[in-house]
């Protein structure tokens, strides 16, 4: 299959939570970490969320550094949810922003393609969108290096299809407990033969934090 190189950023607790019970976030892991953070999304051609966390968080997806390129940020929106009024369609001008959505719902995105959004109506199978399809879209559009982002459900989605080749974890000294929103969705794994293995190549302290780089096992 014709894709990208594909990263997984993960910025958790100690036992692997992004938010809180109530969704409070902000923030988990130190600035020093999520100034490293912003330079991972600089070395990857694209970078990727979903739909909930487009919605949710209402991100800008930039690196927020100066001199350095964005890189192209796309989102998986079976249900086609980006509203016209946030952050990325109302900047898809400055930077470029691709959706991926149900073919069902190709003529609801006229009025984000005039703001310069660019729609792609993909195949749709019981799990979602068919990643693969998608993945090769962007590499025939030039992105060769694709950093997941978020949430937990598109992370699973990726993890289980085996198609996540390096991890960035970001951990902080924190427990935020079973009630916490996980990093990482619900996977159904029947045994532990099916489950994605990584090794781990570094890792290093990032003030209060740890930031472990681990890479599939193939």
């Amino acid at each position: 299959m014709n894709r990208p190189f594909i990263s997984l950023k993960l910025a958790t607790s100690l036992d692997g939570k992004i938010a809180l019970a109530n969704g409070q976030s902000k923030w988990i892991t130190s600035e020093v970490s999520r100034a490293k953070g912003r330079e991972l999304r600089a070395e990857h051609d694209g970078i990727c969320i979903g739909s909930n966390t487009a919605v949710l968080d209402n991100p800008q997806l930039t690196t927020r550094i100066e001199g350095q390129n964005n890189p192209m940020r796309i989102i998986f929106d079976s249900r086609l949810r980006l509203s016209a009024g946030s952050i990325l369609a109302q900047t898809a001008g400055e930077v470029p922003v691709i959706v991926f959505c149900n073919q069902a719902l190709k003529t609801g995105s006229n009025l984000l393609k005039s703001m310069g959004v660019r729609v792609f109506a993909v195949p749709h199978h019981s799990e979602g969108l068919d990643l693969n399809y998608c993945l090769n879209v962007l590499a025939d559009i030039g992105v060769s290096s694709l950093l997941v982002e978020g949430g937990g459900t598109l992370a699973a989605s990726f993890l289980k299809a085996d198609l996540i080749d390096r991890i960035h974890w970001f951990r902080a000294p924190v427990i935020l407990g079973g009630d916490g929103l996980n990093c990482i969705g619900d996977m159904a794994f029947m045994s532990l033969d099916n489950t994605p293995r990584y090794a781990r190549k570094s890792l290093e302290i990032v003030e209060t934090d740890s930031y472990e780089i681990l890479e599939r096992v193939n």
